[in-house]
């Protein structure tokens, strides 16, 4: 904190200074009950609800949708009940989305 009378943070450096960091498996946490996309290192992408996770990451997902694009450009969608993906296949989430955009 600056003493009386001189000059104090301002911008973005005092907002981010003052913001609660916050853990990515406690953002992760706050995700189970909604919808979150989920791209594999793979050519695949899943989209349901996350029902719960461990340490390494490894997703429960229920309600899912697969998908896959083959090499040839063509995507293939595919309904799943209750999913289970190996954290170590990961590469992004996206909390609250869909899925991708349907062309």
């Amino acid at each position: 904190m600056a003493p009386p009378g001189e000059p104090t943070a301002s911008g973005s450096a005092a907002a981010a200074a003052t913001l609660p960091t916050i853990l990515p498996l406690e953002l992760i946490d706050k995700c189970i009950g909604s919808s979150i996309w989920v791209i594999m290192k793979s050519d695949r992408e899943f989209s349901g609800t996350l029902l719960g996770f461990d340490d390494y990451v490894n997703m429960v997902l229920e309600d899912v949708i697969e998908y896959e694009t083959s090499p040839d450009g063509k995507k293939k969608k595919t309904k799943l009940g209750q999913t289970l993906l190996n954290g170590n296949n990961i590469c992004m989430l996206i909390p609250g989305s869909e899925g991708p955009e349907e062309s």
